[in-house]
């Protein structure tokens, strides 16, 4: 191949990828502003106990999960971002970050990896990460059994017991009326690659959203033995699952209707 040919390669190859990266950033900020909008007058959303989130150093932040499609992830990052002007470091699924634009935006906002040691080296550096502990589970829930907490996965514990930081319950209200899941298609999860695939609204449904943040737990003095510490674990996620339920059962009884 002639070296003008190649160059001529290179110079269309580098434009291609900045075309890409164009259409990247304005499919990013279309989605910001989507949820902006959502946020502010599709969903109305309130927040309460902003109060309750440490105004520096290390936190765990552990909400309920729900809505077939997850949106709820978004609509926290986008509170905290918001209320804290602090970043929210999400684990994820590869599955998040293999959407387009979605994925992008997602890594921009601090969503992180999903690894076993769930954003320690954040925690270390002070920083606030937030975990959805019952994972997927929690959005496969059918909506006959909307806001019934799924079993806590207890990684976040062991992580919050290693690093000393204390967990932040949070309940999040209005996303199974907004994105509820009626039933799910296995044929096209394996089509498509999925976890699942949900049978549920085009667009989310005008539901009312609160968030509310309860008041920290504070984590265990770090035990020094293997055992001590797996025991301590075990008790901070199951405090940190009531803690979620409870909110999450007193948040729901503030509306009148999931529409108003």
């Amino acid at each position: 191949m002639s070296e003008s040919m190649t160059d001529v390669i290179e110079v269309a190859g580098a434009e291609i990828r900045n075309v890409q990266r164009l259409l990247g950033d304005a499919g990013e900020g279309a989605w910001d502003r989507l949820l902006d909008w959502l946020v502010d007058d599709y969903f109305r959303l309130e927040v309460a106990g902003v109060e309750n989130i440490p105004a520096e150093g290390p936190a765990v932040v552990v909400a309920n999960h729900s809505g077939a499609w997850g949106l709820d992830g978004f609509v926290l990052q986008k509170v905290f971002s918001r209320s804290l002007r602090r970043p929210l470091h999400v684990p994820a699924a590869p599955l998040v970050f293999r959407f387009p634009v979605l994925g992008s935006y997602a890594r921009k906002k601090g969503a992180i990896p999903l690894e076993p040691t769930l954003g320690m080296e954040h925690l270390t550096a002070g920083e606030i990460v937030g975990v959805f502990p019952e994972g997927l589970s929690g959005l496969e829930k059918p909506f006959r059994k909307r806001y019934q907490l799924r079993p806590f996965s207890h990684g976040f514990a062991v992580t919050a017991v290693r690093a000393g930081a204390p967990v932040v319950p949070v309940s999040v209200i209005g996303a199974e009326e907004a994105c509820p899941r009626i039933g799910q298609i296995p044929a096209l999860a394996r089509l498509f690659g999925l976890p699942y695939f949900p049978i549920t609204t085009v667009f989310p449904l005008p539901a009312k959203w609160l968030v509310t943040i309860g008041e920290p737990i504070p984590a265990p003095p770090r035990p020094e033995s293997y055992a001590a510490r797996a025991a301590a674990a075990r008790l901070l996620c199951a405090e940190s699952q009531t803690a979620v339920q409870a909110l999450v059962d007193r948040e729901r009884r503030r509306r009148e209707t999931p529409f108003w």
